[in-house]
């Protein structure tokens, strides 16, 4: 696992586009107390090491037409590697899948997938979930109400 020594402006920065990506170099390098070419250094180097992943808009499910948010466990039929890849590649090109977890426990995997509606859910189950024989199980859990989305880390704890 990859480790990155990040300083208290590293912090400051991430902190802030975390926030709003958009920022103006100028005015992150403000708030930050950089240069702003010192702060677009900084921003390349975070950029280049991998700590950010990447910068993407972020969408209103409702608004974009995905009206059902579900949690999906699926519980594989046997605990084999290639049965694992197998699923891992069928939800990579599965869509509808916006997160994909393999987990310990009871089950192996959660999904969290992003349908217009039941239909096109029943959809996804049938070419996805139905049609992979090493499933032993899967439970869907519609989402009615998201009560926490957040996407930003806490860097507060970096370093304790």
């Amino acid at each position: 696992m990859k480790s990155y020594n990040l300083d208290r402006i590293d912090i400051a920065i991430l902190s802030q586009l975390q926030q709003d990506n958009r920022i103006a170099n100028q005015a992150l390098a403000a708030q930050v107390g950089l240069s702003p070419p010192a702060c677009l250094q900084r921003v390349k180097r975070l950029r280049e090491s991998g700590i950010i992943l990447q910068e993407v808009a972020m969408l209103d499910p409702q608004l974009a037409g995905h009206g059902l948010q579900l949690i999906v466990s699926v519980e594989m039929e046997r605990d084999r590697q290639e049965i694992y890849r197998e699923f891992r590649e069928a939800v990579l090109a599965a869509k509808e899948v916006t997160q994909c977890y393999q987990v310990t426990g009871e089950v192996d995997f959660i999904l969290l997938v992003s349908v217009r509606d039941i239909h096109a859910y029943e959809k996804f189950i049938d070419r996805v979930l139905h049609s992979n024989s090493n499933i032993r199980k899967f439970h869907s859990s519609i989402s009615i109400r998201t009560v926490k989305f957040e996407t930003a880390l806490n860097l507060e704890e970096h370093g304790n």
